[in-house]
């Protein structure tokens, strides 16, 4: 059916949309509420504080004070500053299950929210106050950091835990609409679709606040570390008083309490029938062992939606061990070539611009362009050839290695050799003759990965999660990320020189493997999604939901 066959009056318009149209007309995102809007620029005001202020903490812990080359504070050490970070980084990929727990069975997302937000405004104003130069001569920077690692580890990972869920929670759940959009086409509002696109403005945002890392990078350099640490700081205090401000508008899903034991009651079920879940199905244990369970049906659906929720998660473990080498070798891959007027640290901006300026191209253009030719590119398609990205990504990074180890001055051994030696103050070791921008490229698969597989993991999640349940299942993503982080430490003893480029093959061709699988067996899920999505929009209008507050008006 095309659209010239709809003879209607313009009155008539925005309506319900028919299940005619709802197969033959290009679905489009709704129009987004400002809630949600304020949501992506609270949780992007909370990155831009944790890249703002962690990008200076090893040369914070590392160095000494009073190095006219290398800003410093503490004096640490390399291997204990290390060791702090990666503490950091897994308490930071622990707290989310807890606490997306705890936003569910008791407290509700806007709760957790604010307290998060809470501990973060003081751990980072802790860490500002004990980085003044004042304080250090009192010795209370360690004790400083020390506590801040705390208090921001648990901000974050309430952070991490509730937002996507809680920006999510703004969409309204109507039944697909039929209006005319800005061009004049007949098209078909779709719930999930405006997910898509609000997660999609979240990450885009998120991107963006981490480019905070530049001014105050050359703050800690020219200034103090303090100085580096007051800029976040203050923009984020900032940032928490429209959220608080206009809290009555925000949509706030009541908690439901805690529905986990019943969870893990009816996943004890199915393991001991063969791994089936229509064993756990209500009339299913009344017929066969005349028991009375206290949950429903649609109970025992949700549960298996969200078990394939985290299947999916589980497969981007590897996912996030190659991804992770930007933070580690891919950062020492670029200090092996020549700087060209660049830090091999600063390169790695390089990321976040990719996926500021990817974003709205995938978002406006790839996506519409898709949609209108009817051509399926779901979640499980995305992320597989997000995986394939990323793949090739970390074999490009391989290629580069090798280039590297071919040129001199010290070939293999970039940066070790005695002709990698020159004389000129605060440039001590010559790398080997490669340019630093030819990790360009990398960075630029890279972003195109992480653009099509975390927000599409997130949307996926988001929609399959019971939904007493969104949050512990969105921050069971964080627990996949950590024990990428994990199996990224496991391969220290192998990360060096002269073992890179097999490190890199290796992690690509796993990937890519990976990538294969991941298809072939989730692959149907796609369809599966896209009914279930149907099936939800048509019982969402015929029933509400408990909330506190209201929703705001769309813009």
């Amino acid at each position: 059916m095309g659209n010239e066959e709809i003879i209607e009056s313009e009155d008539s318009f925005p309506r319900e949309a028919t299940k005619e149209e709802i197969e033959n007309l290009t679905h489009e995102p709704d129009d987004i509420p400002v809630t949600a809007w304020l949501l992506t620029f609270t949780g992007a005001a909370s990155q831009l504080a944790r890249f703002g202020c962690t990008v200076a903490w090893q040369n914070y812990l590392q160095n000494p004070r009073g190095n006219p080359h290398l800003p410093g504070a503490l004096g640490l050490g390399e291997s204990t500053a290390t060791i702090i970070q990666n503490a950091f980084l897994f308490f930071q990929y622990l707290t989310p299950l807890p606490l997306g727990l705890i936003s569910d069975a008791w407290l509700g997302r806007y709760r957790i929210m604010v307290i998060s937000l809470a501990f973060l405004v003081v751990g980072y104003t802790l860490l500002f106050t004990t980085s003044l130069p004042a304080a250090l001569n009192h010795g209370t920077g360690l004790g400083g950091i020390i506590g801040t690692i705390f208090l921001i580890g648990i901000g974050h990972g309430g952070m991490s835990a509730v937002m996507y869920a809680f920006i999510g929670d703004q969409i309204p759940e109507t039944r697909p609409i039929v209006k005319r959009n800005k061009r004049g086409e007949l098209v078909v509002t779709d719930r999930k679709l405006s997910i898509q696109y609000v997660f999609n403005g979240y990450y885009w945002m998120a991107n963006i606040a981490s480019l905070s890392s530049i001014p105050t990078t050359f703050m800690e350099k020219y200034i103090d570390f303090w100085a580096a640490y007051l800029l976040p700081t203050a923009l984020l205090i900032v940032a928490v008083i429209p959220v608080i401000f206009w809290n009555k508008k925000l949509v706030k899903p009541l908690p439901q309490g805690n529905i986990l034991p019943q969870a893990g009651r009816v996943v004890l079920i199915a393991c001991r029938s063969g791994f089936k879940l229509s064993a756990a199905d209500p009339d299913y244990q009344k017929v066969h062992h005349d028991r009375t369970v206290p949950w429903t049906a649609s109970f025992v659906g949700e549960i298996s939606r969200g078990l394939r929720a985290c299947r999916v998660i589980v497969c981007f473990v590897i996912f996030w061990l190659c991804y992770n080498q930007t933070n580690n070798n891919i950062i020492s891959q670029a200090g092996q070539m020549e700087q060209q007027g660049i830090s091999n640290d600063t390169i790695q901006a390089l990321n976040p611009i990719f996926c500021i300026l990817l974003g709205p191209v995938i978002q406006k253009g790839l996506f519409p362009f898709l949609r209108r030719r009817k051509i399926a590119f779901g979640p499980i398609r995305r992320m597989a050839v997000a995986l394939i990205f990323i793949a090739a990504g970390i074999a490009y990074a391989a290629g580069l290695q090798q280039l590297i180890y071919s040129k001199g001055p010290c070939f293999d051994h970039p940066l070790e050799c005695p002709a990698a030696v020159t004389v000129g103050e605060g440039n001590p070791a010559r790398p080997n003759e490669v340019s630093i921008w030819l990790q360009t490229p990398l960075h630029f698969l890279l972003a195109v990965g992480e653009i099509l597989g975390i927000v599409s993991l997130n949307e996926f999640t988001y929609a399959e999660a019971p939904t007493n349940m969104k949050a512990v299942v969105l921050a069971f993503q964080q627990l996949a990320a950590a024990v990428g982080a994990a199996l990224g430490a496991a391969l220290g003893p192998v990360s060096k020189n002269p073992q890179l480029v097999i490190l890199y093959a290796c992690l690509a061709g796993t990937m890519a493997i990976s990538a294969v699988l991941f298809w072939l067996v989730f692959r149907r899920y796609d369809a599966v999604f896209e009914k279930t999505q149907h099936e939800d929009a048509s019982d969402n209008n015929e029933s509400s939901s408990d909330v506190e507050g209201g929703r705001s008006s769309n813009t």
